[in-house]
């Protein structure tokens, strides 16, 4: 069967709610789909309406009054409030065999006359009706395609309206006259997606008890150039601050090889000798687990194509928000990160450490314009796909 693309929309009140980490695991473990793009939108009301009009279809299964909840709930919820302040919400792309379908049944649809607790929407969605059978409240949690030909049509709508009301949002949370947020990024890095599973969207969750607000988000492949300019910071760390790390090891294996002591003044020699050579070995195992390639073996004419290696970028915005999202990931060694932390959870040794975090509001906004977490992606994959718009 060949590969479809399939879309998942978490609505404003699944972001505001902090469900989005329990949503994205459910979609990435239980379709086994490629995730191949994600992006924060804030629609205008063009887009609302668009999409608002294309809901109810005698293709889709759904009751005809749940499809016209639905449509009412993106005309309301959806829209930019009275302020003219516009909600966030995010839209995830899926890749893979008979995939509409397999996002589908994951997301779930709505039956008046059934509870269950199945889908997505079983368990973050709301259905409520007073005793004569009017809707008393209603809460999708997501939006996905019923078949494959709507999937087509809603994927272009969205990605035609992409570049103007999608990226990193600005101006999509209120704040106090007094209050300054602060940007941040994260990077789930690379062995969150050697298969598919619930981890990235479990981080996710942990990352939420922060109360940030999400406000980018981007499905990343690293490539060799962009993992050396990232890591650049730490390249000369790596080659002059391990010197007694180098020596002590180095001196182990001598002694053990050949068979006699090594003196103090040999040992600190080992040191100055082989800590440059360490570390830069250190530096290209790094660029390689993010970009999946050695910059030694790789092409200056190739550095810049995107990487084999997965992450998702994550702008976190908010008050604090550096300082709230190192403390719920932990120190760089997970064997001294605390329980409850990331880094403990999930991560395995120094590298291998399950996330990247900014460490000053400064070095967020290097690392942000590193990895472009605007760029539209989704579009150029949707494009890719269906041809242009």
């Amino acid at each position: 069967m060949p590969d479809q693309l399939a879309y998942a929309i978490l609505t404003p009140h699944a972001l505001t709610r902090s469900r989005t980490g329990g949503i994205i695991a459910r979609l990435i473990a239980r379709t086994g789909l490629d995730l191949v793009a994600a992006r924060m939108f804030a629609p205008g009301a063009e887009l609302v309406r668009e999409y608002a009009d294309s809901i109810v279809s005698e293709e889709d299964p759904q009751q005809k009054r749940v499809q016209e909840w639905l449509r009412d709930y993106v005309l309301e919820r959806f829209a930019p409030s009275p302020s003219g302040r516009r909600q966030r919400v995010m839209m995830l792309l899926f890749r893979g065999p008979d995939a509409v379908r397999k996002v589908r049944e994951v997301v779930g649809g709505f039956d008046p006359d059934r509870i269950g607790g199945q889908s997505i929407r079983d368990t973050y969605g709301d259905l409520v009706l007073d005793a004569d059978g009017r809707l008393r409240c209603f809460e999708p949690a997501v939006y996905a395609a019923p078949n494959v030909a709507e999937a087509e049509t809603k994927l272009k709508l969205w990605a035609r309206h992409s570049d103007a009301d999608g990226g990193v949002l600005e101006n999509v949370v209120a704040y106090a006259a007094d209050e300054q947020p602060e940007r941040t990024l994260v990077l789930l890095k690379p062995d969150n997606f050697r298969f598919a599973s619930g981890r990235p969207g479990n981080m996710i969750d942990f990352f939420s008890r922060t109360g940030l607000f999400i406000v980018g988000i981007k499905l990343h492949r690293m490539s060799v150039s962009q993992a050396l300019e990232f890591y650049g910071p730490v390249r000369e760390i790596l080659r002059t601050k391990l010197r007694g790390v180098v020596a002590t090891q180095a001196k182990a294996a001598l002694e053990e090889a050949f068979g006699f002591p090594i003196p103090a003044d040999v040992e600190e020699q080992l040191g100055e000798l082989l800590c440059p050579a360490f570390g830069e070995n250190q530096f290209e195992n790094i660029v390689e687990f993010m970009s999946g390639r050695r910059p030694s073996q790789c092409p200056e004419d190739e550095r810049d194509q995107p990487g084999t290696e997965k992450c998702i970028a994550l702008v976190y915005e908010g008050i604090n928000a550096v300082a709230k999202i190192r403390d719920v990931l932990g120190p760089t060694d997970p064997t001294k990160a605390p329980p409850g932390s990331i880094r403990r959870e999930f991560g395995s040794n120094v590298m291998v450490n399950a996330a990247h975090a900014s460490d000053s509001p400064e070095n967020a906004q290097r690392e942000m314009k590193i990895v472009n977490v605007g760029e539209n992606q989704l579009r150029r994959v949707v494009e890719t796909y269906y041809g242009k718009l």
